[in-house]
């Protein structure tokens, strides 16, 4: 009897899946299918071939994909090679507390050729339930003054390690990463600062001050550890993050996924002081053949001025940790990354790494998530072309996700030595 296993059935969205089907005939080929239904109704997509072993076994863990959205032994191909339905649409988990993806695997029977999708009824079927969030964490609608955003706990005494939880320019409350970083033991808070409540719809100025009081707010709960906080960002949420490591004490550990290393689009301000932005170049706006913008070249270096526009980040006291995609169409994040290190370096700091990714976009996300490549984005009335190649994105984000948390515990935990 054909039987498909997958273990554990139920888990965290970062966590991998053990996939095996036995029970076949010696040598012989199938097709492996995944499909997930997001919250808006649209359709994930995904598949692969593979050829049994002489007892009639195939094991991911061991096999290598024959065809189909992959080649060769990946264990998560599955998850991440899923692909939208519709063209331009990201997926993204809105409701993190009450309910998981739920991912459907199928076994069907082959249709030749490889490359053809299978059309035959399944053989044999699972669903599989994907959680951001894991057993006990709590979550926090904050509406403190001004500031918007979900604070998530993880579950116990504490006190755990802070971090604020900074996205991009789609603005929103995106809380998913948050949730998952409380689920690994880490006080979140996912912070909106545009297009969510009362927030403006677009940034007029990026102020400082919003950002500190969420710091202080994070670090007078109760349950969060002490001295300084975290950041995990992205995209215009790093260019933010590198700012408050500059200007906020609180700030001691900061990673920054693609993201610029200057003011764009609009000014910086904290207690008077004004950080100008630089100048956009947007003839160097291209696109890709699909007809989507690519914005990576936008900012193109003048030697004779840039410097003045680059945040004086020699001035930060904590750690960074620059993580870039060297394949992003929308920031140029490897050579804003190679400035930033340039500029600690030559002011004799060593308080920085680099992990930088070939093959990766822009969206480095957590482990297993499907590569967006190009989606739709409200705040700029556009369709955006991230970048990235599958299965090189797919191995950043799981190496990323895994070096974020060490970066994190390393410089937020204080170490504790015992007295002689």
């Amino acid at each position: 009897m054909i039987q498909l296993t997958a273990t554990p059935l139920s888990a965290l969205v970062d966590e991998p899946v053990h996939i095996r089907i036995t029970g076949l005939s010696p040598f012989q080929v199938v097709n492996l299918q995944a499909s997930l239904k997001d919250e808006r109704g649209d359709m994930f997509y995904s598949m692969a071939y593979y050829r049994a072993d002489k007892t009639g076994e195939v094991d991911l863990k061991r096999d290598s994909s024959l065809g189909g959205d992959y080649v060769g032994v990946h264990p998560m191909g599955l998850f991440w090679s899923l692909k939208p339905e519709k063209l331009l649409v990201r997926l993204i988990k809105k409701d993190v507390m009450n309910s998981p993806f739920q991912v459907q695997l199928k076994l069907c029977d082959l249709d030749l050729p490889l490359t053809s999708k299978a059309t035959s009824d399944s053989k044999v079927s699972l669903t599989l339930e994907r959680w951001y969030v894991a057993p006990g964490v709590t979550r926090i609608l904050v509406h403190e003054g001004r500031l918007r955003g979900a604070l998530f706990l993880p579950p116990g005494e504490g006190r755990f390690p802070g971090v604020i939880d900074l996205f991009g320019g789609i603005g929103g409350l995106i809380e998913f990463r948050a949730s998952l970083l409380a689920s690994r033991g880490f006080a979140s808070l996912a912070l909106a600062y545009m297009d969510y409540e009362d927030l403006p719809p677009q940034l007029e100025k990026v102020d400082l001050e919003y950002f500190e009081e969420a710091a202080n707010f994070l670090l007078s709960h109760p349950k969060v550890l002490g001295p300084g906080i975290g950041i995990v960002s992205v995209c215009k949420g790093a260019e933010i993050a590198l700012s408050m490591a500059i200007h906020l004490k609180q700030v001691k550990a900061t990673v920054l996924i693609n993201g610029p290393n200057f003011a764009t689009k609009v000014p910086h301000t904290y207690h008077g002081q004004i950080h100008q932005p630089k100048p956009s170049t947007l003839h160097n706006i291209t696109r890709n053949a699909l007809g989507f913008f690519k914005y990576h070249h936008m900012y193109k270096d003048d030697e004779t001025e840039a410097n003045q526009y680059f945040f004086p980040i020699e001035k930060a006291q904590g750690y960074f940790l620059f993580i870039v995609g060297e394949v992003d169409m929308t920031v140029d994040s490897k050579t804003h990354a190679r400035k930033a290190t340039e500029q600690l370096r030559r002011n004799g700091k060593n308080n920085w790494t680099l992990l930088s990714y070939p093959g990766a976009g822009h969206l480095i996300e957590p482990p297993y998530s499907p590569l967006c490549s190009a989606s739709r984005v409200k705040t700029l009335h556009s369709s955006m072309y991230w970048g990235g190649e599958c299965v090189s994105h797919a191995a950043a984000q799981e190496h990323s996700w895994k070096e974020i948390q060490k970066f994190l515990r390393k410089h937020l935990i204080p170490v504790v030595t015992s007295q002689l």
